[in-house]
């Protein structure tokens, strides 16, 4: 799960334009204070990553980069 949250974090970095530090912590949309524009254009960067794809309905309940990365192991195992 940690090289998961450490490859989310990076993913994660191109906008994080206030300099928040990443952690598995760290709440997506309100830390980081992004749109949710802007965070399904940061769940499309994951899923061209993990070659996943996330359900909305899945997507609703992530708040944390901790279930993100829960999600895409999930969806990884998956497939």
């Amino acid at each position: 799960m940690t090289d998961t949250v450490s490859q989310l974090c990076t993913l994660l970095e191109p906008f994080n334009t206030n300099g928040t530090a990443l952690s598995a912590a760290t709440d997506i949309s309100a830390d980081l204070n992004i749109d949710s524009v802007t965070v399904m254009d940061f769940v499309m960067e994951v899923e061209d990553h993990f070659d996943i794809e996330i359900p909305l309905n899945v997507l609703s309940e992530t708040r944390t980069v901790a279930d993100l990365a829960k999600v895409v192991e999930a969806r990884t195992r998956k497939g």
